[in-house]
């Protein structure tokens, strides 16, 4: 699945998989600014063990900006693609969004 930041063009590409609504494994591949793969490294380390309705529940950009120990404002949007990414992955597996 793959989200794009209109704005400055960064990409990811998320994949997972869910077995009993746990999230065993995801992988990430991002085009774009450093800031972009250091949240997509933090994005897949952090759904790992998770479950769906936690991830939902979640504030993924706050917890992915967290998990690299805080984003000056100009790289925000690193973790924003994060948060569009499972939301759209969310959308994509009927589970709402996040």
């Amino acid at each position: 699945m793959l989200v794009v930041n209109p704005a400055c063009g960064d990409e990811m590409r998320l994949g997972v998989l869910v077995k009993d609504g746990v999230l065993e494994d995801a992988a990430f591949q991002v085009r774009g600014c450093p800031a972009a793969i250091a949240c997509g490294s933090a994005l897949a380390e952090w759904l790992v063990g998770r479950s769906l309705e936690e991830i939902r529940a979640a504030r993924v950009r706050d917890e992915i900006a967290a998990a690299v120990d805080g984003l000056p404002e100009a790289s925000g949007h690193a973790a924003v693609l994060c948060a569009d990414a499972v939301k759209k992955l969310l959308a994509l597996m009927g589970a709402g969004g996040a």
